[in-house]
């Protein structure tokens, strides 16, 4: 799945075959076949494994933070952008190939953006008077900026957006409730 991971973020998946996923992980044609039926099993279960790595880590961070809701929402976002910052392949792969490619893997984004819709919900101001969407729509910009930047290949610099985008994700809240 790693080399799933290097490859679309190298070629992209379409150009991606199985000669060089074989090649890249350093595995017999074989084994790719009895543990996968082909390349999209491949591509499907290295997508559900980055975004299970990366809602942990943002959910553990989220959890260990001390303090009101505004400081598990930095420590989560620390969390993520850390971890797209040190596993640029990976961030490819489930930012820019999943919503772009297979419907399934379209589905998976999908979810994991929801799930990180719900994680900022959590513990949020109640009865704030704003849209119930505003989650959605918050996530759903972090993830578009995110998407842009790796793109431009600047995965590794991600975590250069921390200031920028905590203030977008906290600036509807002002205010209100807790904040």
């Amino acid at each position: 799945m790693k080399a799933m991971a290097e490859l679309c973020s190298e070629q992209g998946y379409e150009a991606t075959t199985i000669a060089d996923l074989v090649s890249r992980a350093g595995v017999a044609r074989k084994t790719l076949y009895d543990n996968f039926e082909g390349k999209e099993e491949v591509f499907l279960n290295a997508i559900d494994a980055g975004f299970e790595e990366m809602a942990e880590e943002t959910e553990q961070a989220c959890e260990a933070s001390e303090g009101e809701w505004i400081d598990s929402v930095a420590a989560g976002l620390r969390a993520l952008l850390a971890y797209l910052a040190e596993n640029p392949a990976v961030a490819h792969l489930c930012l820019v190939e999943a919503p772009s490619t297979l419907p399934a893997a379209s589905d998976r984004y999908g979810d994991a953006v929801q799930r990180f819709v719900e994680l900022l919900r959590r513990g949020g101001p109640a009865a704030t008077g704003l849209p119930d969407t505003i989650e959605d729509t918050l996530v759903g910009g972090v993830a578009w900026i995110l998407n842009q930047q790796i793109r431009r290949g600047d995965a590794e610099r991600i975590r250069d957006l921390t200031p920028e985008l905590l203030g977008f994700l906290l600036s509807p809240y002002q205010g209100v409730g807790k904040l």
